[in-house]
């Protein structure tokens, strides 16, 4: 009987996955609101996307990936350079390359097909919130086709849109953080108002935390990251970040802004100017010059080097410290993206998305209460978020972590060593600057601009 049961729920939730507008219905997924749902299995498609990504770059897969007929026989496939290419260094890189191109390519046909969706009575929001069996098989049948294309320019065509798409997607994840930092400090200002005073001693500890920690950082960085007589762009850098970010989380606390917006503070600057310190940290880690780019895991072990080329019978290191923690961070923002439901009026504009009151609202609690389990289409008379713009940050997502997996770096002519490269360096630095600039007019705006409604 337990089988039988168990048989039965399987073959619902098949349904599920290869429905359509009725998979809202659908008893296996669970109580909450449709769009929520539907941001999150995309955002699954995406990590599933990035797991088999990292996967492809272990110590070890490069001898699994050469097996791929075509992939790397001696560099025959790349013309001009036969016989001379470093299968052990290429074919992760082509690996990840080709599967985030997948990614790529898979999310921006659907932000092609869901432009100017209104609301979910439109028939292609049955294609967005539904038929994930055939979207899941399209995905794989994408990626395997990647593989098979040859190489010509296209290494050095896609690494190129990777730096334009990874320089956009850190703006949008410094405009998540913004969010997350206001959403934050009004959550507790709020329960500080209502009962105890202590939410406001969490808000001062976590701000002095995110201060402190982005003071050590700043230290560090002069420390390891300089020389005496050498090093001027990372002391301009750090210097430069450093004073942007003393004078964001200044106008931050000016009466006229805290009159204007009794919300801003301090918290939401301290976590710009922590996320500012690890971007610094990250485009300096991209410098060509291994003198002023020693490793976080080559200062624990004593060990300057960072190259990228393996000595004979080693491996190549993709990643080290400022990767994984570049991952990490992505993940969070991908996570919260797919959930926030923001009132920060800005914020929602920049991101195509519509004031809410939180997960489930009042339908949802409604359809608790009669015991159903079953998404809620909150978006019968108009969608939450932009479907073709949500897609379109997915396809920023991927190029971000093809970036990200493969540390910026670029094959020399020969594709005999990875190697990086100054741009890197500028496109996260600049994105810092813009990032500093875009918090800064979400301050001022309301003053600059006084017969706008920014409420």
């Amino acid at each position: 009987m337990g089988a039988c049961l168990a048989l039965c729920s399987a073959v619902s939730c098949v349904s599920c996955l290869c429905g359509s507008a009725p998979c809202l219905l659908c008893g296996c997924c669970p109580s909450s609101n449709n769009s929520t749902v539907t941001r999150l299995v995309f955002s699954f498609f995406l990590l599933l996307g990035t797991i088999v990504s990292v996967i492809m770059i272990l110590p070890g897969m490069e001898t699994q990936l050469k097996k791929i007929p075509g992939f790397c026989v001696g560099g025959s496939s790349i013309p001009g350079v036969s016989n001379h290419v470093n299968c052990d260094i290429v074919v992760g890189y082509k690996s990840v390359y080709r599967m985030c191109f997948a990614m790529a390519c898979f999310f921006f046909l659907f932000s092609l097909i869901m432009i100017r969706v209104r609301s979910s009575k439109d028939p292609r929001a049955g294609l967005q919130n539904g038929f994930w069996f055939f979207k899941f098989l399209a995905l794989v049948g994408i990626t395997v086709g990647a593989f098979f294309i040859p190489d010509g320019t296209f290494n050095t065509v896609w690494f190129y849109f990777g730096v334009v798409g990874a320089f956009i997607f850190i703006i949008i994840q410094l405009i998540l953080l913004i969010d997350f930092a206001h959403s934050w400090n009004q959550a507790w200002v709020q329960n500080a108002e209502e009962g105890s005073k202590c939410w406001y001693a969490g808000l001062l500890i976590c701000t002095f935390l995110n201060y402190a920690a982005s003071f050590a950082a700043l230290v560090l960085f002069y420390l390891y990251y300089t020389k005496p007589d050498a090093c001027p762009e990372n002391k301009a850098f750090i210097s430069l970040n450093f004073i942007f970010c003393v004078i964001v989380s200044i106008v931050s606390i000016l009466p006229r802004v805290q009159e204007a917006q009794p919300h801003s503070g301090l918290l939401q600057a301290s976590v710009i100017t922590l996320y500012t310190m690890y971007v610094t940290w990250s485009a300096m880690t991209n410098e060509p010059d291994q003198t002023c780019n020693p490793s976080l895991l080559g200062l624990i072990s004593n060990s300057s080097s960072l190259s990228p080329s393996p000595a004979p019978g080693q491996v190549v290191q993709w990643w080290d410290a400022q990767s994984i923690v570049g991952l990490v961070i992505f993940l969070m923002c991908t996570l919260y993206a797919s959930i926030r439901s923001s009132n920060h009026s800005q914020v929602n504009k920049l991101m195509l998305t519509e004031e809410g009151s939180g997960p489930g609202g009042e339908s949802s609690e409604g359809l608790r209460e009669e015991g159903l389990r079953r998404p809620v289409d909150n978006e019968e008379e108009a969608v939450t978020y932009s479907y073709s713009f949500f897609h379109f940050c997915l396809v920023l997502s991927s190029l971000y972590i093809m970036m990200t997996l493969t540390n910026w770096y670029q094959p020399d002519a020969g594709y005999q060593v990875m190697t990086s490269a100054w741009p890197a360096v500028w496109v996260k630095i600049s994105s810092s600057w813009l990032g500093l600039a875009l918090y800064l007019w979400t301050l001022v705006a309301p003053l600059v601009l006084p017969d706008r409604d920014f409420n």
